[in-house]
């Protein structure tokens, strides 16, 4: 259906494919989540990429417009595919829609794209600029454009702990330390990861089922979620809940590797505190989400965050840069990443 928007600047438009590539993040994996908007002469239409198999959001958009797409303004937040894969190349879909314009939020990492799809377009006669609403794309899409380049996940480490910094009592109790509107967003964490990794310890301690149960988005944008693959470092006991599971040992940087060639693209470490530790002293993290619940044990005898030795001086201190505050219930989520260099 078409937006009537005659007033809608390029950064707006643009807005609207990036509204369209949130909508399908649950859904696309291993390919990009991307948004797409065609300013035609009468209203804006708009796609975003169907499940893998399905059509990309330039071409659901450009379904959306039909003949209206001769002539009009075509928005996508990352470059058109130029070659085949499970579908046909998109560009091709574009020319043949005498679209005059395209619009490119940031150029495609992948080595099948990276520059073809932009080069193609422009080859075909069709004005391209690129670079609107790039750092907002550029986050949306990290965990893609790291696997692109890298073929390593995106390391997500979730944490929940007390003001404290503390995550288990000393029995080793840990469970509900945050609110059910802190535990709904991990849950969601869990859905937007293609694979959550404990270790042995944590299966052992606390039998985690892994799975997303307590959050569940709009039928109409998703019937029904896909489990994140459950990765175990070390062993799990046959009767374990977390089973079907991937029982993984070496070292981190082999594990990323594998899983990577796995098509794993966000993998969301959930602990425990060796795990976590291991991790973070690796520099293996991408992006740190700490749940802190307004609580505090009051000694230094209950479990913390990390396990074995921190930073011996202020020199060796890490550092980052605190991405967003969010209140959910009474916690507080907040968002990190290693300090900007």
């Amino acid at each position: 259906m078409g937006l009537s928007h005659p007033e809608l600047t390029d950064p707006d438009l643009m807005d609207l494919a990036l509204s369209e590539a949130r909508s399908c993040r649950l859904v696309t994996s291993p390919n990009p989540w991307v948004g797409c908007a065609v300013h035609t002469s009468q209203g804006v239409f708009t796609g975003a990429t169907s499940p893998p198999g399905g059509s990309h959001a330039e071409v659901n958009a450009l379904h959306a417009a039909g003949s209206l797409a001769e002539g009009a303004h075509l928005y996508t937040t990352l470059e058109p595919c130029a070659h085949q894969g499970r579908t046909g190349p998109c560009v091709e879909v574009i020319i043949a829609a005498k679209i005059a314009k395209v619009t490119v939020a940031i150029e495609d990492p992948d080595p099948a794209v990276s520059g073809r799809g932009i080069t193609a377009l422009r080859a075909a006669g069709i004005g391209v600029a690129t670079g609107i609403r790039a750092p907002e794309v550029t986050e949306l899409l990290a965990p893609y454009i790291k696997h692109r380049r890298t073929g390593l996940p995106w390391v997500v480490l979730k944490l929940a702990a007390t003001l404290d910094g503390r995550i288990a009592a000393p029995d080793f109790s840990s469970q509900w330390i945050t609110s059910v509107e802190a535990r709904r967003d991990a849950h969601k964490l869990r859905a937007q990861s293609d694979a959550v990794l404990v270790g042995a310890g944590t299966v052992a301690t606390d039998d985690p089922e892994l799975t997303v149960r307590h959050w569940q988005p709009s039928a109409d944008v998703v019937p029904r979620i896909t489990q994140p693959r459950r990765i175990v470092l070390g062993k799990a006991p046959r009767d374990a809940r977390v089973h079907p599971a991937t029982e993984m040992s070496g070292p981190l940087p082999e594990v990323l590797q594998e899983l990577g060639s796995q098509g794993v693209m966000q993998l969301l470490v959930e602990g425990g505190a060796s795990t976590a530790a291991m991790f973070h002293r690796a520099g293996l993290v991408d992006h740190y989400v700490i749940y802190l619940a307004p609580a505090l044990f009051g000694g230094d005898d209950a479990r913390a965050m990390f396990s074995g030795a921190g930073a011996s001086n202020i020199a060796d201190l890490w550092r980052g840069d605190i991405i967003s505050t969010t209140m959910l219930g009474g916690d507080l989520r907040l968002d990190l990443c290693p300090a900007s260099v």
